[in-house]
């Protein structure tokens, strides 16, 4: 990633250029929450919640330790703790990665509102016929809500599963009839929101969510992938928006209440801890990327059970916790575990921070 950071930096600068967030105004219609304006956050000290912070302070060393280089909390929409390791800064852009993936499905969500597409609708009406290498019957059955649930039935295993190309898009198994993490169908969803609503997938990002929350960052298409590149305080601001179910401040960034509880609950049986491109805690089972096998129990044992998450490679984490009003953003190299969205790193900073009396 090093090789394309100093054009990222440019183009991040130019992104954040039309900004126009909607402040707080202490009066909100969602009063639980306190949303930040365009340059100030309200921060509150750990101590009037009562944590302890002798171990809040081990958790910063711990997760220093695991390679982070940016980590907030937020308690109902104000900032807890806020931390920066190395060079990284306040102002510095990191990958979001497949944390993401969780920003693509509230777009569709959007999309759906405004009635370009809807999530029952095969994706060939948005992508043409042919976008896969499957008889059209089968390539038929597919649908935008199966990108949505990683239930495509295309086949994960080919030698590069974010190959968007029609011979990298084979058969495996009906739609609808297994669960896979696949990048490549996940991906495709940007065109389809491009083909739907007339805009390049920035475009329609910046228009619906960022500039109206405050966020920076763009989009940048590296390989095959779509990365969203950000500040933490961008992220911290999306951890925000999906803690209100979609609202910020006053304003309804998605008004269909019905989509974003599909989008944070269980989307099929198969993997029963996966939303719409959004991870769930508190599940009878999960299933892993890469594994077909599914794990009895919470994805993350250490949590509260209504966690919802959006994950991505290097442990990119944006954790929400309804019940506890908390956001925990973490961005950095990988914590060491593994390079996948999922690691034992989730479960041991969830256990320092019950620890740290934080829930």
């Amino acid at each position: 990633m090093n090789r394309y950071y100093s054009w990222i930096l440019l183009l991040l600068l130019y992104g954040c250029s039309k900004q126009t967030p909607q402040p707080s105004t202490g009066t909100s219609a969602n009063a639980a929450f306190y949303f930040p304006s365009t340059n100030t956050w309200e921060t509150i000290t750990p101590s009037s919640l009562n944590w302890n912070t002798a171990a809040l302070n081990d958790v910063y060393t711990y997760i220093q330790q695991k390679n982070t280089k940016a980590f907030i909390i937020l308690k109902n929409g104000k900032i807890v703790a806020e931390r920066y390791f190395g060079t990284f800064t306040a102002d510095s852009n990191w990958q979001w990665a497949s944390a993401g993936k969780t920003i693509t499905a509230l777009l569709v969500g959007i999309a759906q509102e405004q009635g370009i597409l809807h999530i029952n609708n095969k994706t060939s009406q948005y992508l043409g016929t042919g976008w896969t290498s499957l008889p059209l019957a089968k390539e038929n059955l597919i649908t935008i809500k199966h990108q949505l649930t990683m239930t495509t039935g295309l086949d994960d295993g080919v030698t590069d599963n974010h190959c968007t190309t029609t011979a990298c898009l084979q058969y495996k198994a009906d739609a609808g009839q297994r669960w896979a993490y696949h990048n490549a169908p996940y991906t495709l969803l940007d065109q389809v929101i491009e083909k739907a609503s007339g805009l390049s997938y920035n475009q329609y990002f910046q228009q619906k969510i960022r500039d109206r929350i405050g966020m920076n960052g763009l989009w940048i298409k590296l390989g095959y992938n779509n990365v969203y590149f950000s500040n933490a305080r961008s992220m911290a601001r999306f951890g925000l928006l999906l803690l209100a179910k979609g609202k910020w401040n006053d304003t309804r960034i998605l008004n269909d209440t019905s989509y974003f509880s599909a989008q944070i609950n269980s989307s099929q049986n198969i993997n029963p801890a996966y939303g719409y491109l959004t991870w769930l805690n508190g599940k009878s089972s999960y299933m892993l990327p890469t594994l077909q096998f599914s794990f009895s129990g919470n994805l993350v044992p250490n949590a509260p059970t209504d966690l919802y998450a959006a994950l991505g490679k290097d442990d990119q984490k944006i954790y929400v916790v309804p019940s506890q009003g908390l956001v925990v953003i973490r961005m950095g190299e990988s914590a060491g575990q593994s390079q996948l969205a999922l690691s034992s790193f989730d479960n041991e900073l969830w256990g320092r921070l019950k620890a740290a009396g934080v829930f």
